[in-house]
């Protein structure tokens, strides 16, 4: 791939690393970012020299005039992550994360944009996980009720028997099933981005579906942050990291290099390989055993991780992922496994 390729978001943590890995390659960079205070408090000191960077925000369709010249690759990372504090986020969720995409999207367009764009979408947009009744075979459970979370009965049950189901990874082709405002809009843009691919001749369009990132320069303890940047924080508090439900959430940890690395992959594959991914290390732990995992890292005296029995509606129970399609069709496996990204991770620098 030749030419300038532009990294929205690219101040940002899993942004910053995909940055490094272009300059590193040889490629020319510029970096657009709004520097938005649920992520920033400032400019972060960690920005790599050999890139451009513009600050401008994607709701201000004024800014992509400028900002798309020479540009004749896109690696979109810009969003606002997390599930929030309350509904009351939803009009920002949307505005940042559906209504920027257009504005970017529609840009494109009038630039004649046709090269490859790869959108960071999320494992969020499947809602739960994949589920099996002994009975009834493959389910898609319902939501959790407020009244089952509150007497501590976390695990989906069937929806025909009421069975307790049995999770297993779930795959590309599994159907979206959005359980909060942030998966919504991590849909919506990838609804948005595969329509501007398909009726833009020529435009290499993928969706990295990100399961749980970790790593350096994430962000501290907001309601924005990940639960390994929250389990991180609390540490260094001297407190010990808070497990919601009982701790046996399974998720896919995957370091933010080899999500970094992922986004290379697909901005140089070429029209057969392109589509929806997952990114992971295919290798699923519990919430329980990541935390315990950090704890043991951050050395002697660290308290040991505390399950509080709470939990907030908008979260699933268990979601992780078949990561074949990515190894078979991007060549991408991730490297990095969790003993060692949580050994680096319990002294890592976070924004």
């Amino acid at each position: 791939m030749a030419g300038k390729v532009l990294v929205t978001g690219g101040e940002g943590f899993i942004g910053s690393h995909v940055v490094d890995l272009l300059v590193e390659a040889g490629r020319d960079v510029r970096v657009v970012d709004c520097l938005h205070p649920a992520a920033h408090s400032g400019r972060p000191g960690y920005l790599n020299p050999d890139a451009e960077y513009v600050t401008a925000d994607l709701e201000d369709r004024s800014a992509f005039e400028a900002v798309l010249d020479g540009v004749e690759a896109v690696c979109h990372q810009a969003a606002m992550v997390g599930l929030g504090k309350d509904f009351g986020d939803a009009e920002d969720y949307v505005a940042a994360n559906c209504l920027g995409t257009a504005r970017l999207l529609s840009a494109m367009s009038r630039r004649d944009f046709r090269g490859p764009l790869v959108l960071a979408s999320s494992m969020v947009v499947y809602g739960e996980g994949g589920y099996s009744c002994p009975e009834h075979g493959p389910v898609r459970p319902p939501a959790r009720s407020p009244e089952d979370l509150q007497g501590g009965r976390f695990e989906p049950r069937c929806p025909d028997c009421g069975a307790e189901l049995a999770p297993f990874p779930i795959g590309e082709e599994t159907p979206p099933d959005p359980r909060s405002v942030y998966a919504a809009t991590k849909l919506h843009q990838e609804h948005l981005c595969g329509l501007f691919a398909r009726e833009c001749d020529g435009v290499r369009y993928t969706a990295l579906r990100y399961h749980n990132v970790y790593g350096p320069r994430m962000p501290r303890d907001t309601p924005y942050a990940g639960v390994a940047s929250i389990f991180r924080s609390s540490l260094a508090e001297g407190r010990p990291p808070a497990v919601f439900e009982d701790g046996g959430q399974i998720r896919d940890f995957v370091h933010v290099r080899d999500v970094a690395r992922a986004n290379l992959l697909a901005l140089d594959a070429g029209p057969d390989a392109c589509g929806t991914y997952n990114v992971a290390s295919g290798r699923p732990r519990t919430i329980i055993e990541m935390a315990s995992l950090l704890a043991e890292a951050a050395g002697t005296g660290a308290p040991p991780p505390q399950v509080t029995g709470q939990f907030r509606l908008g979260d699933v129970r268990h979601v992780f992922a078949d990561a074949g399609r990515a190894r078979d069709r991007l060549g991408f496996t991730a490297e990095i496994g969790l003993e060692a990204g949580m050994s680096e991770f319990a002294t890592a620098e976070l924004r």
